[in-house]
């Protein structure tokens, strides 16, 4: 995988160099056709699957235009979380562009339900996740299971971008029988028996599973084009939930606007450079 400067306005393109030609596939909402699990692009029948975690570390770093060359249809899953993305992305250098970084500002509320998961974005300045889950397993003590986090670049490296993807081992022979979680093994994923944790490091933070939820939240909305400019709220919503909203707010036009601010000052999400 490679990571290449882009100009202005393109935004974030993933390019197959394993198809010939190469094919591109842009980061957008509305081409998320396959949301089992991860986030996969898809554009005349050339995917790009598991796009949220890489897409997690572009938010978090405030990148706006970016080639992703991959010679695979899957992005790697590293150690499970965007910690190593941010690593490989801050090994380039990060150059200011000539033209203002767009903002999407939400309007009003815009809300989603599937069964008993929501989603929902308010308006807000700046950009602030509060996610729940609800799991019945010994692993996940219930002070543990919901969290805010006000975004910024510091706040999402140090609080959110190492928190790891879970999964339960009872559940891993039927994934991979579906062609699902092939590599999938204790050094990329916080595996779970019956009883909790089987990793030796047990986790990096106490509420790591919901910590990684608001990691796969943060890709899975910069799908949108920009930076949210907004309050998300969520309970139990996973990437096909997200990438609902997402549709919501795009077929709502009065729900949004597109923004820009003159300096850093005046703009309520705060990016910090890291070297």
């Amino acid at each position: 995988m490679n990571f290449l400067p882009s100009e202005c306005d393109t935004g974030i393109v993933f390019r197959r160099i394993d198809l010939n030609p190469a094919v591109e596939i842009p980061a957008e909402a509305m081409l998320i056709q396959e949301a089992y699990m991860c986030s996969n692009l898809v554009k005349n029948k050339v995917k790009i699957g598991t796009v949220e975690h890489v897409m997690s570390a572009i938010a978090g770093l405030g990148i706006d235009n970016l080639i992703i060359e991959i010679d695979a249809p899957e992005i790697p899953i590293m150690d499970g979380s965007a910690g190593p993305f941010i690593y490989l992305l801050l090994q380039g250098e990060l150059t200011e562009q000539a033209e203002a970084k767009k903002f999407i500002k939400i309007k009003k509320e815009i809300h989603v339900q599937t069964d008993d998961k929501t989603a929902s974005f308010r308006p807000f300045d700046g950009f602030e996740l509060n996610f729940t889950i609800d799991f019945d397993h010994p692993a996940f003590d219930k002070k543990y299971q919901s969290t805010s986090i006000l975004f910024s670049t510091e706040n999402f490296v140090e609080q959110v971008s190492e928190a790891r993807t879970f999964g339960f081992v009872k559940d891993l022979e039927l994934l991979q029988a579906n062609n699902l979680a092939l590599g999938a093994n204790l050094d990329n994923a916080i595996g779970l028996d019956e009883h909790g944790v089987v990793n030796e490091g047990g986790l990096r933070f106490s509420d790591e599973f919901v910590r990684h939820k608001i990691l796969d939240a943060i890709g899975d909305l910069y799908l949108l084009g920009h930076q949210i400019i907004a309050k998300f709220d969520a309970f139990k919503s996973g990437h096909a939930l997200n990438n609902k909203l997402l549709r919501a707010v795009e077929a709502d036009a009065d729900s949004y606007e597109i923004v820009t601010f003159c300096n850093q000052e005046s703009c309520p999400i705060k990016y910090v450079p890291l070297s």
